[in-house]
């Protein structure tokens, strides 16, 4: 185990991507031999979305909604602008996103990842398009967004261009993690 204690200081850049027209691949199938079903939260506890959040992103620092309150974190999940969806195979979850609607016709892949368990095994791509694709289907949707950043999956960014989003900024940020970062869990 190769870890990053709390209160390293970690310098990252953040890449904003966008979409403006929906892609003309087609809805993903599972995997062959994959069971795995899509099952959209409807107004989740805060609990639920936590698990989810630090099953994916622990390792890969996904710190900043524990900075918030709880009562924030509730009206955030239960906002109607707000959807919540969970990948599920052999009962447990192998991954899950987030889609939020910004502004006018702005929809943002807030949250996409993962559980550690899960990777490499051929549900990312699934789970990615299958995004992607539920955002187009909204009908007030005229432009899709996400970010990603250096201390993410490290294929993430190329994944995302690779399935039609353009990089349209990117910023250096540092932070000093508040949790231990195991770096073992990460793909290279």
């Amino acid at each position: 185990m190769t870890l990053q204690k709390a209160g390293t200081k970690l310098d990252y850049t953040i890449t904003w991507l966008e979409m403006n027209a929906c892609p003309d691949y087609d809805w993903p199938h599972l995997p062959l031999g994959r069971t795995a079903s899509l099952l959209k939260a409807e107004a989740p506890p805060v609990w639920y979305f936590l698990s989810l959040y630090d099953a994916v992103g622990k390792d890969y620092a996904w710190e900043d909604i524990h900075a918030w309150e709880h009562q924030r974190i509730e009206d955030w999940l239960i906002n109607d602008r707000m959807s919540l969806y969970t990948l599920v195979e052999h009962g447990w979850p192998q991954g899950f996103f987030m889609l939020e609607d910004v502004r006018d016709g702005v929809c943002d892949l807030a949250y996409l990842g993962m559980v550690p368990e899960a990777v490499g095994r051929g549900l990312g791509q699934y789970l990615l398009r299958t995004a992607i694709l539920t955002a187009w289907d909204r009908a007030q949707t005229k432009k899709l967004t996400i970010n990603t950043c250096t201390l993410d999956h490290p294929r993430a960014l190329a994944l995302y261009q690779k399935n039609g989003f353009t990089p349209v900024r990117r910023e250096d940020r540092s932070r000093v993690l508040t949790r231990d970062r195991d770096l073992s869990r990460i793909p290279s």
